[in-house]
């Protein structure tokens, strides 16, 4: 006999828990909102009404199914199963935290706040949960999910990460970067810069748009289901050591951007979480392209 199926709800704390946790108290939220020319009651009132989105979703899992929750600061203590059903309950952001633990689970992303999150990832409003979720498990469903590229690195002391978006390489305080870059099987170049960017479709809306709108680039950023990634190399310094004509590009499956540090420390971390980072020390080599890994996102 198999198992029902198991619903796993991810969420995070809302802002105004969070500043309960950091002040102690209403009073003392409000008094530090206040001081801010903000009222706390607009932060309420979007607490309420994540947590109404939360508990919508919540009834609608049937009776009969198996459930479980997770906090978006438990994802790295969390198992998935294979057979997992996961309901993103938040941001698009929140979808991407949870996209690098899972192993090609179906995803539903629901908006707690139709109109003020773009709705990019969490497509879904709370009351189409229970349609949702037995359609993602009947017949057709399979057809019914997008397979999202991802973008990883892998260091040659086997560390790996996974990203929805981006992958950043560089100093954690944004100083110079020091590397020498190959893409693909083209030449190596030393180089000095910002930092780089390696992104995936979904992330061509974000940081990589910014930087190629930046520079004016008529790169073609891939589709959120091509497998290939752009990345840019943000303000490389040209100097008689540093070159710059290996500063933007495009890596379809199987090409890679290598990068041999020649700094003392660099970092490589995904989708804007510092907090997990890939630690990089001078010498060390790290190469950055497509994930055979997707996100499969219940359209």
């Amino acid at each position: 006999m198999s198992l029902a199926p198991r619903v796993v709800l991810v969420h995070r704390r809302t802002e105004y828990e969070e500043l309960l946790a950091r002040h102690g108290s209403r009073g003392q939220a409000s008094f530090f909102t206040g001081s801010r020319g903000r009222s706390l009651a607009e932060v309420e009132e979007r607490h309420h009404r994540a947590l109404a989105a939360l508990a919508e979703v919540t009834a609608a899992v049937p009776l009969d199914w198996r459930r479980s929750r997770v906090e978006r600061a438990d994802l790295d203590r969390f198992l998935f199963s294979p057979e997992d059903l996961v309901v993103v309950v938040g941001q698009d952001g929140l979808v991407a935290n949870a996209a690098k633990y899972l192993s090609g689970q179906p995803v539903i992303g629901i908006d707690t706040e139709p109109g003020r999150n773009p709705g990019v990832l969490v497509r879904h409003r709370a009351e189409q949960a229970g349609r949702l979720l037995r359609a993602a498990v009947g017949p057709g469903g399979e057809g019914q999910l997008e397979d999202r590229t991802m973008v990883e690195a892998v260091a040659d002391d086997t560390q790996r990460l996974l990203a929805l978006n981006e992958i950043y390489l560089g100093q954690s305080g944004h100083q110079t970067s020091r590397y020498r870059l190959a893409a693909g099987d083209g030449p190596e170049e030393a180089q000095a810069s910002s930092g780089v960017l390696v992104g995936t479709g979904t992330g061509a809306t974000g940081w990589c748009r910014s930087a190629a709108l930046e520079r004016r680039s008529a790169l073609p950023l891939p589709g959120p289901t091509a497998a290939a990634v752009a990345w840019f190399v943000r303000e490389a310094w040209p100097s008689p050591a540093t070159g710059t004509s290996q500063v933007e590009g495009v890596l379809g499956d199987g090409e890679g951007l290598t990068l041999t540090v020649e700094s003392d420390r660099l970092i490589a971390f995904g989708d804007g979480v510092e907090s997990d980072a890939l630690q990089l020390s001078w010498g060390q080599t790290v190469r950055v392209g497509v994930a055979a890994q997707r996100l499969r996102l219940f359209a």
